[in-house]
């Protein structure tokens, strides 16, 4: 039997962060939603005991580096499965990219083991489980659209964002989340994005104001680190998009366009110099 999963790459519609706390994370506030650019998984039970990952994708570990094998030896090793699991890997969604695209994997692992071994596995375990993987693994689980609190695991469910074009755009670097957050002054930031502003937008479907409620406090870090990002941000505001932010740690920056006839133009404008581009739609 095969099992498949898919893995949507996530936005940050604001990111907050409030302190650093004594475990060394972050306390953040995050309102999150997923897009339509996927990964897919394909999963299915070998006869030996062992995780096997391939991937079309030259470019990523297809080892214990690979966030979708820890999640499998997690599942394996908690709930005592001696079983094999062989696991495909079609990778769509970029690398290092600030759209937890390994988070997503990892996510997509958990919910596809859990129905491939029949290990009835509640959502809020399959949570609690992603959350030792990584911070956005959780929010990957449950898909739609959430405030996440705590250091990104404690999850809220909102109303989904109206829909709109995403356009999205990865500079050729890959960014460390840790060398951001390492760079991050929490106690010496002066002015914070609203999160309750950003809920009460959501809550009303004002596109409008959602664009005006966009923030991302790690955008100043990697943008510093980063001058490209910069370069892809300003391009994606002098060509029309409505909202642009940086995702998570980035470098990918995302723009929100209500009208598919501003798209194409933001879309060749940014492929000039950009060669990862993406017209994707939020899910909702």
């Amino acid at each position: 039997m095969k099992i498949y999963e898919k893995a949507p790459a996530k936005i940050n519609l604001l990111l907050d962060v409030l302190r650093k706390r004594e475990d060394g994370f972050h306390e953040v506030e995050m309102v999150m939603t997923m897009v339509d650019l996927a990964d897919r998984l394909t999963m299915e039970e070998m006869p030996r005991d062992s995780i096997m990952i391939s991937s079309q994708a030259g470019y990523i570990p297809l080892d214990e580096k690979n966030l979708a094998f820890q999640a499998a030896q997690l599942i394996k090793e908690r709930y005592d499965v001696r079983k094999g699991v062989y696991i495909h890997l079609d990778k769509k969604i970029p690398v290092a990219a600030g759209l937890a695209g390994g988070s997503s994997d990892a996510a997509a692992t958990l919910r596809g083991l859990n129905r491939l071994w029949g290990l009835g596995i509640s959502t809020e375990e399959l949570c609690t489980l992603g959350a030792e993987l990584g911070s956005d693994v959780p929010f990957c689980v449950t898909g739609g659209t959430a405030l996440a609190t705590g250091r990104g695991e404690k999850l809220e469910r909102i109303a989904n964002p109206p829909q709109c074009w995403v356009v999205l755009a990865k500079p050729p670097i890959n960014v460390s989340t840790a060398d951001v957050y390492g760079r991050l002054r929490a106690a010496e930031l002066k002015e914070h994005p609203s999160t309750a502003g950003m809920l009460d937008a959501i809550e009303r479907g004002s596109f409008a104001d959602i664009c005006d409620r966009l923030g991302n406090v790690l955008e100043n870090v990697t943008l510093g680190m980063y001058p490209e990002v910069m370069q892809v941000k300003e391009s994606m505001e002098r060509l029309g998009a409505d909202g642009v932010l940086m995702s998570g740690s980035g470098p990918t920056v995302f723009g929100l366009v209500s009208k598919e006839a501003k798209v194409s133009r933001i879309y060749n404008g940014l492929r000039g110099f950009c060669k990862e581009v993406y017209v994707v739609r939020m899910l909702t």
